[in-house]
Order: structure tokens, then sequence, then C-alpha cells
């Protein structure tokens, strides 16, 4: 079926101005749908792109539908008529000012004069569409633009709550100001590497084997053999990648200070997997030490701990188990994936 920007409809119920109008446009390739009723006619101008009306039949109908037609169109719209009245004949004014963008033709007509002013109402009829598709991709990149700048407010607010929290936390958990710096200024690291992943798509998602390697490629052995990496390619959302991105932190230095990655010999294996339920998909992951010093329960709860149990388990509603194994610690995280973008792709 001919698209919108080139079928012309005809209204011409009496005599045979009708079908000579359709002939002569179809001998120039101009598809045409000839129509036996205004109501018809009004029914398909959204589909058309030129109307061919004979005076007569707007005098004999009721035309309330097709000025409440005129009058709503969109903003970019002025929709083409041609008019064809007697020769000799005063167009009628009602008529015109009904229809607005209109071109009146004599009867009987030229060919050539019917197909020029046709063409001419195609063209112009081309070039609103063009002016409608540039004001819907004006008006998609708005709202791309609207729910940036909030998603940039909600990300900005949470940050400065995570930061916050790491300062009250940090301050408590460490006893001189030189330890206080040092732990602080890695997890204000970290938070900024979790960040530059996200501004990298527009503060929206982040690679999780990137998070992970930006905590723990420093500490691979040369031979790659020493951080084992092992899951599906997926992005986690920002409001999913910031704690666990800090999760992965707190866990990469603890390894380093008390767990696998104090000895050479330690290994940490991380594996993950995506499960699709009933209420969407869910992130398994597991990081498994071995190789390490022997692992005991710690007599106080520090900031990690608290991180990893708490803040994950209520920001991400993720379920968080800590196994303290002799052999090596043990951390499995189940969190449930947003499945929808906030702010569309480009």
């Amino acid at each position: 079926m001919p698209g919108a920007e080139s079928i012309v409809l005809i209204l011409a119920p009496v005599g045979r101005d009708g079908k000579v109008a359709a002939a002569i446009l179809r001998e120039v390739g101009i598809a045409s749908r000839i129509e036996t009723r205004l109501a018809d006619l009004v029914s398909g101008l959204d589909e058309a792109a030129c109307a061919v009306i004979t005076e007569e039949a707007l005098l004999k109908s009721d035309r309330r539908s097709i000025a409440e037609w005129v009058e709503h169109q969109p903003p970019w719209s002025d929709f083409p008529f041609v008019l064809l009245n007697l020769r000799g004949a005063r167009p009628d004014e009602r008529l015109t000012g009904l229809l607005g963008n209109v071109t009146t033709l004599e009867r009987p007509f030229h060919p050539a004069v019917l197909v020029n002013a046709v063409r001419s109402a195609l063209r112009a009829r081309r070039r609103q569409r063009e002016v409608e598709a540039h004001l819907e991709e004006r008006q998609k990149t708005h709202e791309r633009q609207a729910l940036l700048i909030r998603e940039l407010h909600h990300r900005v607010k949470n940050t400065l709550a995570t930061v916050q929290g790491l300062l009250g936390a940090t301050a408590r958990s460490t006893n001189t100001i030189e330890t206080f710096y040092t732990s602080f200024s890695d997890r204000i690291v970290s938070l900024g590497k979790t960040h530059t992943l996200l501004t990298e798509d527009y503060w929206q998602t982040a690679p999780l084997h990137e998070l992970l390697q930006n905590e723990l490629g420093p500490y691979n052995a040369a031979d790659g053999q020493r951080i084992a990496l092992d899951g599906p390619a997926i992005e986690l959302a920002a409001d999913l990648a910031v704690p666990a991105g800090m999760a992965f932190h707190e866990l990469t230095t603890n390894a380093a200070k008390h767990g696998a990655l104090s000895r050479p010999e330690g290994r940490i294996t991380v594996r993950w997997s995506v499960a699709q339920t009933e209420d969407g998909r869910t992130l398994n992951l597991d990081w498994t030490e071995s190789g390490g010093p022997k692992v005991a329960i710690p007599e106080r709860r520090g900031f990690g701990s608290t991180l990893l149990q708490r803040v994950l388990a209520q920001q991400c509603n993720a379920i968080v188990a800590i196994e303290y194994d002799p052999a090596g610690l043990r951390f499995h995280l189940e969190a449930p994936m947003p499945e929808e973008r906030l702010v569309p792709s480009y």
C-alpha cells in the first residue's frame, strides 16, 4: 500500500471527474484512491498526503467532520487540498476558508494543470513530514536531557550520602589520622572508578567484569592465574553497581590485608550467573578465596562487614552470606537486577 507521503484521496461522487482525475494521476505514477463519501475521505486523511475534492461534494455533505479534522491538525500539519469548481464560477469562500491550505482548479481542467497542482501539494506535505520528524527528534532529545538531569541529581544525592557514610564509618574503624586518610582515600578512589564506568554510559550501567577487574586486576600474577573471573558479560544498573563496587573494594582490601592476597600463593575466584525468575533477573555471585592464612571469625564487625551485610541488603534488596571457612573466606551475593534503563540509549 502506498505510503502516507504519496497517496491522494479523490472525492468526486457526481459525473466522471473522480475516474478522470485518478487516471491522469496514475499515468504519471501518482497513487490515488477514490472515495464515495465525505466521511470516508475524512477517515483516510491521516494516511494521505493530498485530497482532490469537487465543490459540489462538499456543498451536499455535512462538513462538520472535515472542519473538525482540519481544526485539530497537529502544529506541524497544514494538509493540502485541491478543490475542483466549475469554470467561470467564483470559488465558494465558505469552502476555501474551511479547507485552509487549498488550491482551486476550474473544470474542465487540462491534465498537466491537475498533475502540477497535486505534485506541488505532495512536495508541501513531504516538507511538513520532515518538520514533524525534526520536531519529534527534538522532543526525544529534550526528554533524554530531562531524564539525564533527573538521574544526575539522583546520582549526586546518593553519592554524597555514600561519601558521608564512608567518612563516618572509616573514622569509627581507624585509630590514627594516617590510617584514616589511607583507608578513606582508597575508598573514594574505588567509588570514583565505579562512577567513571557509569558516566561512560550516561550514569546508567557498569560492566560487572570491569568493576571486579578495577579492584582485583592490580593483584593478578604475571601469568594471570592468581585471579579468576568467570561469568557472562552483564551490566549492573547504577543503584546496584555503586554498592557492589564498594563491596568488591572492601573484599579486595580485606584479602590484601588478612586473606588470600596477603600471600603470593593465594588465589581468588569470582563466579557469577544470572537467573531468570517470575520477578525478573537475579544476579548470583560467589567470591571464593584460597591459599591464604587460616581464616577465623573476626572479633568485631568492621566497616567492610557492615557494608557487605547491611548496605547491600538494604539498598539493593540483596541476600548476602559470608562464610569464614578456615581454608578461605567465601562471599555469596543474590541481588535483583532492574530490567529497564531510566534514560534511553543514544
